[in-house]
């Protein structure tokens, strides 16, 4: 699983110009979901999300997590974070996980967030065209993907 996790001022996903979610701040989440990822992927990528110290405390420095903030999380499906670019200049898809496995596996990681102390996961529609909006705070973005974590 990847995850790109930015800390926002606000986010907001629209659908067919609804909004179907929105946080003000918190954490934007664009998640990948590879082939071959588990549940334990997704408990274990959920845990280090909801932990992770990118907010800042008294002093300035990055040690407050966004359950420590009272923050929320709005999650976002992109297959296009498991893209191949080794060959060509067309990305490939294969190693993205099915649809259906990697909707499962998109809804339980949001769920694992609730589980791990988030208050508030807003999402948007998985496989749907989305149209994102965010306000990058710092800007603070981190790149998360168990598969380097695996390898260590």
């Amino acid at each position: 699983m990847r995850a790109v996790i930015q800390r926002v001022q606000f986010a907001e996903v629209v659908v067919d110009g609804q909004t179907v979610g929105a946080i003000q701040n918190g954490l934007m989440i664009l998640l990948g979901v590879v082939d071959g990822d588990t549940d334990r992927e997704a408990q274990t990528l959920a845990a280090k999300t909801a932990k992770l110290r990118i907010f800042e405390d008294e002093e300035g420095k990055m040690n407050r997590s966004v359950c420590d903030e009272g923050g929320a999380c709005l999650v976002v499906s992109q297959f296009t974070l498991c893209a191949d670019c080794k060959k060509g200049n067309r990305p490939s898809f294969t190693s993205s996980a099915a649809p259906e496995e990697a909707n499962r596996l998109y809804e339980l990681y949001a769920a694992l967030l609730k589980e791990n102390g988030v208050e508030r996961v807003e999402k948007g529609v998985f496989g749907a065209d989305m149209k994102v909006t965010l306000l990058n705070d710092g800007p603070v973005t981190i790149l998360l993907d168990t598969d380097i974590w695996k390898k260590a």
